[in-house]
């Protein structure tokens, strides 16, 4: 990527995250710690990686996106309504009675959302589902989805894992938010997931590390996914819970809380400010 298609990228990043915060924050509730982690994985699929139309959500021979950790879905929604798909106001209606976005994502009521996901370990079952009738109906398209690190305590993961390797489902992208952090603790603590780049490499997938904020490695890492034949491929992304609003920086009391008037205000000002110097 060149310095502008970066600072792009950064720019619409960090719109999201203030998206995810102003739906969280008038919701009075949600999961702001991990939107944030994930909204530079969002971004780039979106905005570079992935073949969709906000003027026709359904188009039948459109990329799919699946977000198996559902409850972080605040970011996506900014992400999908900066693409078009829908107006940004729809982010102050987060989680309000009758309103189109809901706590998690739900494919029935919200433009550019392919599949419904709640609970954990779920979504990537579904995307090795669409991907596999990629394969048997002939079609190119190819399926991404966003799983959490605590979420890979779920043996149903796993299950989609060894499913998805023995179908040798090459058109699909696993990726792992590993911000290290999850409702009640570290992954460390709680399940001790890692090493997961090992527990992926064993199921029979191709498996990259990098930085999950740094975009020239995401681009480079999703290169490497496309060239890739006869196996899918896990994307072990480290990331920051909270990543972009100071106080919420690798911080678990974030996981499932909104800000209140004071702190939404702190977080509004540090992330209008990193726009202003993003847009120059």
């Amino acid at each position: 990527m060149n310095i502008a298609d970066t600072n792009q990228m950064k720019l619409l990043a960090t719109k999201a995250r203030k998206g995810a915060i102003v739906g969280t924050f008038n919701a009075k509730s949600g999961h702001p710690g991990g939107s944030l982690s994930a909204a530079d994985i969002f971004t780039y699929l979106y905005f570079k990686e992935m073949n969709v139309d906000p003027k026709n959500p359904q188009w039948a021979d459109r990329d799919r996106f699946v977000l198996s950790k559902g409850h972080c879905c605040p970011s996506l929604y900014a992400v999908l309504a900066l693409k078009g798909f829908f107006d940004m106001s729809e982010l102050e209606k987060l989680r309000h009675v009758g309103a189109m976005l809901q706590g998690h994502p739900d494919m029935k009521g919200t433009p550019g959302i392919d599949m419904s996901t709640g609970s954990l370990g779920q979504g990537i079952s579904a995307a090795c589902g669409m991907a596999l009738c990629a394969k048997i109906d002939s079609k190119d398209f190819r399926v991404y989805t966003v799983l959490g690190d605590g979420e890979c305590e779920e043996g149903e993961v796993w299950e989609a894992a060894m499913f998805a390797s023995h179908k040798g489902l090459d058109n699909l992208v696993v990726f792992v938010d590993c911000n290290g952090l999850q409702i009640d603790g570290s992954t460390a603590q709680v399940g001790g997931v890692e090493p997961l780049d090992t527990k992926f490499e064993s199921f029979g997938f191709n498996v990259l590390k990098i930085d999950g904020h740094d975009f020239e490695q995401i681009e480079s890492a999703l290169n490497n996914a496309r060239q890739t034949k006869g196996k899918p491929t896990a994307i072990i992304a480290k990331t920051v819970k909270g990543k972009g609003v100071s106080f919420m920086e690798n911080q678990v009391s974030w996981h499932g809380k909104a800000t209140n008037a004071e702190e939404f205000e702190i977080a509004i000002k540090e992330l209008d400010a990193q726009i202003k110097e993003l847009e120059g």
